[in-house]
């Protein structure tokens, strides 16, 4: 960190300036081109299609992807089902849970690589992937391990059995962690599984792939299969699956729960979320400032719980507010591999372009926008922190998620007003409340319809604690002993 004048730097907002301090890139030996992970190896797609995938914060190509169809689907389905039959459902908790926490040894001796590859893949800050993501993700392993010989401690009074072959598709905005979350309580419960990562974000999974070789898991317990959309459908089409496991948009997640009504297929769904944070006034409001700022602008609002609509009481709105902007300007935006950077890249061009869609339908129906001073990178996915106000329920950007460092705020008189604005959405993930009331937070957190309720934080996620949502959310749960119930028949 420099002085104002030192090496002709200039400070930005006040007298420090932090120096660059990037993460050494090298750490991560990228192959040009990838296969498909099908029955313990890397293949060939049957269509002989590759695309590229991009690191969003410079627009390079950082490698090329197989593209899996149909017949890649079947091949990959009939090794986890091979895997399932033959070895995997008939190997003793004890020995499963061996496998899974060599895994998560694994990820963590090599957490770093990890690290400096989803921030490179997906744009978030390096401080975020290294301090959340992958510990979070060899936590899922860990924890899974230690349930793998307990199940029947799990469903007293029942017996516990494995579904089968199971299908789960994973979105963008974690990558690993997402793997981490479907794939450990599937394995724990002696399922196989047939993996799909997001086409944008797909290069931690596959190395995620000789993390299962380096820790000797069977031939087809776990298969990985690239590609986009389609390849998705074909895979919650395949005949032969016992289970959807999918984390996405709530449009997508219609069209899955309609492509696997009438069958037999188990099916839990982990979708949008239009999370509101609730400050009172008795609250700590330098905390709250700094918990909104973490639940939206440090992981550029793509957390599918993140709190992108603040409700602040009427008395406190204008201190709120001003406190929310001098925060905001102090944030750094840029190379996501500088250990400084506070918000890194958009994930793609898609989602940039949607972004600023909404934003300006925002403006255009009324909110009154508030953008820092700040220079975005010339090449790369960029968008600025952003706060909307004079916002209600009326609005688009209060009702649509956004997936953005866009943060809409609005304003409420009493408690029952609070809960009335928070519930009136058709999502019901999160909800965050702000208040140093016991009473109060008790109260709140009995009437929102949200899967959960963190109070005075937010964005603090445990194996061991289930998540899931209501309404437009999804259903069915993942952590705990509820999120290992989506995986077993009692």
């Amino acid at each position: 960190m420099r002085r104002n004048g030192q090496n002709g730097q200039t400070a930005r907002g006040g007298i420090w300036e932090y120096a660059p301090a990037p993460e050494d890139r090298s750490i991560v030996a990228l192959r040009s081109r990838y296969g498909l992970f099908i029955n313990g190896e890397f293949v060939e797609p049957h269509s002989g299609r590759y695309f590229t995938s991009l690191n969003p914060a410079s627009e390079e190509p950082l490698a090329e992807v197989a593209y899996a169809d149909a017949e890649d689907i079947d091949r990959a389905v009939r090794a986890a089902r091979h895997a399932y039959e033959t070895l995997w459902s008939k190997l003793p908790g004890k020995e499963r849970a061996k496998y899974l926490f060599r895994i998560a040894r694994i990820l963590q001796e090599r957490s770093r690589e990890f690290a400096v590859l989803e921030s490179l893949d997906g744009g978030k800050p390096i401080r975020e992937s290294r301090d959340v993501d992958i510990p979070l993700a060899a936590a899922h392993f860990f924890y899974h391990a230690g349930w793998a010989d307990k199940l029947e401690y799990a469903f007293a009074g029942r017996t516990p059995r494995p579904l089968g072959v199971v299908g789960q598709i994973i979105p963008w905005n974690f990558p690993l962690l997402m793997a981490a979350w479907k794939i450990a309580p599937a394995l724990a419960c002696g399922n196989t599984v047939v993996l799909k990562p997001a086409e944008t974000t797909p290069l931690t999974a596959l190395l995620l792939c000789e993390v299962f070789q380096q820790a000797d898991l069977p031939p087809g317990v776990v298969n990985i299969l690239t590609g986009d959309g389609q390849t998705g459908a074909w895979l919650v089409q395949h005949p032969d699956l016992d289970k959807i496991a999918f984390t996405g948009s709530t449009e997508v997640g219609r069209q899955i729960q309609k492509a696997v009504a009438g069958t037999r297929k188990r099916l839990t769904l982990e979708l949008g979320g239009k999370a509101a944070h609730v400050i009172f006034e008795d609250a700590a409001i330098d905390q709250a400032v700094e918990g909104i700022v973490n639940g939206i602008y440090f992981n550029q609002g793509h957390v599918c719980c993140a709190g992108s609509r603040l409700l602040v009481q009427e008395s406190i709105a204008e201190l709120v507010v001003r406190k929310l902007k001098r925060r905001v300007q102090r944030l750094r935006i840029g190379d996501p591999l500088d250990k400084n950077t506070d918000i890194g890249a958009i994930n793609s061009l898609f989602q940039l372009r949607k972004i600023e869609r909404l934003v300006a339908v925002g403006v255009q129906e009324g909110a009154e926008l508030y953008q820092p001073e700040c220079a975005l990178p010339s090449k790369g996915y960029w968008y600025p922190p952003t706060i909307l106000t004079k916002v209600s329920m009326a609005h688009t950007v209060a009702r649509e998620e956004i997936f953005g460092p866009v943060l809409s705020v609005l304003t409420f008189r009493t408690p029952d007003e609070a809960v009335r604005i928070a519930n009136n959405t058709r999502y019901g993930l999160s909800a965050g409340v702000w208040t140093n009331k016991g009473s109060r937070y008790l109260e709140f957190a009995s009437r929102v319809k949200a899967g959960v309720v963190w109070c005075n934080t937010y964005n603090k996620f445990d194996p061991a604690s289930p998540f899931g949502g209501y309404k437009e959310s999804g259903f069915g749960r993942e952590g705990g002993i509820h999120g290992l119930a989506a995986y077993v028949e009692v």
